[in-house]
């Protein structure tokens, strides 16, 4: 019986560790690393408090936003984009909290954005992705390690014939346009993996 506690309980502990949220000053860090190096030091930084909730950790003065890993989520996925996505962001969060599905949000954000309810970029904006499912934070050097980037440059309503880019990558990383003709319509290039 004894031996069955003390496996209970260790179950328990590394349960609830995995499930901490690190502290602010490492979900920052973190976050920050999705960004390119020269926005970084004043960009506003989103993540979470030890309820789960997500927070403002800083605010920033430029024109990046960075996203913190979410630490309820397996792997890793943190971060930046710029301002004019904050709506469209801030509009895909709200809907999955409500528990709508991945189609579902985007045919809401679709309908919303043709209708001018939803803002929209009106130039190109650039989402820096930073992510894996074995990277980790690692607290002792500061660096995301185990990670790749992906770029995500959003082009509402961009087309084939409109932009120029294939409807698949042409070569392994190179850039193409993902769901073209739509308000979520955006140039994807993913490098290959380390």
């Amino acid at each position: 019986m004894k031996t069955l506690n003390l496996f209970t309980l260790l179950l328990i502990y590394s349960s609830y560790s995995q499930a901490q949220v690190t502290s602010q000053e490492e979900q920052i860090a973190a976050a920050l690393q999705a960004g390119p190096e020269e926005q970084r030091a004043n960009a506003s930084v989103l993540g979470y408090d030890e309820n789960g909730q997500l927070i403002e950790l800083r605010k920033g003065t430029n024109q990046l936003i960075c996203l913190a890993d979410d630490p309820a989520k397996s792997g890793f996925n943190a971060a930046c984009y710029h301002t004019s996505l904050a709506d469209f962001m801030a509009r895909g969060r709200s809907l999955r909290a409500e528990g709508k599905s991945r189609s579902e949000t985007s045919e809401i954000r679709e309908a919303e954005a043709k209708s001018g309810i939803l803002k929209m970029p009106e130039k190109p904006a650039t989402l820096h992705v930073l992510y894996g499912k074995e990277a980790k934070y690692n607290s002792e050097t500061g660096l995301v390690e185990n990670a790749n980037l992906r770029y995500v440059v959003y082009t509402p309503w961009a087309t084939q014939e409109s932009s120029g880019l294939p409807l698949k990558p042409m070569v392994p990383g190179g850039p193409w346009l993902m769901f073209p003709g739509t308000h979520a319509a955006h140039i994807m290039i993913t490098p290959p993996s380390k």
